[in-house]
């Protein structure tokens, strides 16, 4: 019989990896991959339509029984669908126009109603996928209105980031109640970038979506060590709303020429540098406690991202990194040896209660 564990891994999500080459243009050949690796779950990237159809993910079952069985077939499963594209496409400050309409198709590039119109029933199709294959959680970004102006001059007015995430909370709200619905957690990656980033704009968009029981988040503590915040104390503050996780690490390395806002270079040049599994300063043993002793039964799923180690080997060694992390849950308490069972008679004693 095998340990009980609430935390179920490794996993790999496929997005860094997906390309033209093979083993990452086909989901057959990614998922013997990752197989071979060590992995036994993947997280599916839903843009990369090499990888799976989500239009007919999401109206057929013959269609999704198939891509789990080729998934089965290589000896992993699906873990999570991603849309952290689409998400981010729901609300795209004009600054970025340019930027993702690199990214999405291109019939709605150039039109910005359009890109967002795509990106929400992106959302909703996803939605449907996810129950279809019998996924449980689903990761997002919820995009990004008032980023721009994180660190401002001038002074924007005092209620910029208000209209902001108002904005933002009446766009997902109706996708929320979608995911509903599907019995579907939508998990939004805390993340510099978009505007929820930390915990404090994560509270601000859960307070004004209504405390939505299907609005969570995808922990990753990375973006958490290179703002400078306590990842750990994170788990403790919101561990019942934290439905996804990605083991990714990282380093801050600031001196007296480089900052965490990286000073427009390079991830080579920069302070704050995402690394490998291991080779960042991120203390995995204290998160996987926590996110155990909180009663976390997702999946933990590497997103390898490095600027210095070729991903092959960076996705060897997080394969056995995150197995020898996930905790093997006790079935005792280590002092039971040591505590007698005692009659109600013999309590009341010892309490100096009827002591006859």
């Amino acid at each position: 019989m095998s340990a009980k564990q609430s935390i179920k891994g490794p996993a790999v999500f496929l997005a860094q990896f997906a390309g033209d080459q093979v083993p990452f243009n086909s989901f057959a050949s990614i998922c013997r991959w990752a197989a071979d690796k060590g992995f036994v779950g993947v997280q599916v990237p839903t843009w990369r339509t090499e990888l799976i159809d989500l239009g007919l993910a999401a109206s057929s079952h013959d269609y999704c029984d198939e891509i789990l069985g080729v998934a089965s077939e290589a000896g992993v499963e699906i873990t999570e669908l991603s849309t952290h594209l689409q998400g981010h496409c729901v609300a795209v400050h004009p600054a970025y126009d340019e930027l993702f309409d690199g990214l999405v198709p291109s019939e709605v590039r150039g039109k910005p109603s359009a890109r967002q119109e795509w990106a929400v029933d992106q959302m909703y199709l996803a939605a449907q996928a996810s129950a279809r294959l019998g996924l449980t959680h689903q990761a997002a970004f919820p995009g990004a209105l008032a980023w721009p102006y994180f660190y401002p001059w001038p002074t924007p007015p005092a209620n910029l980031a208000q209209e902001a995430f108002d904005e933002l909370a009446r766009r997902w709200r109706p996708i929320l109640d979608a995911y509903d619905e599907q019995g579907v957690g939508l998990c939004f990656e805390v993340h510099p970038g978009v505007d929820v980033h930390d915990g404090i704009t994560f509270e601000m968009f859960l307070e004004r979506v209504g405390e939505h029981p299907r609005c969570q988040i995808l922990y990753d503590p990375s973006h958490f060590l290179l703002q400078g915040m306590d990842y750990v104390g994170f788990i403790e503050t919101y561990a019942e709303r934290i439905g996804m996780f990605h083991v990714k690490d990282a380093e801050l390395r600031t001196d007296d020429r480089r900052g965490v806002y990286g000073g427009f270079q390079s991830w080579h040049n920069r302070a704050a540098r995402f690394r490998s599994l291991g080779d960042g300063q991120i203390d995995f043993r204290a998160v996987f406690s926590a996110l155990t002793a909180h009663g976390f039964e997702g999946w933990a799923v590497l997103e390898w991202e490095c600027f210095l180690k070729h991903p092959e080997a960076g996705a060897r060694e997080g394969a056995v990194f995150i197995r020898d992390h996930i905790i093997e849950l006790t079935d005792r308490a280590f002092d039971d040896f040591a505590a007698p069972r005692l009659e109600r008679r013999q309590l009341r004693k010892m309490m100096g209660i009827d002591p006859a």
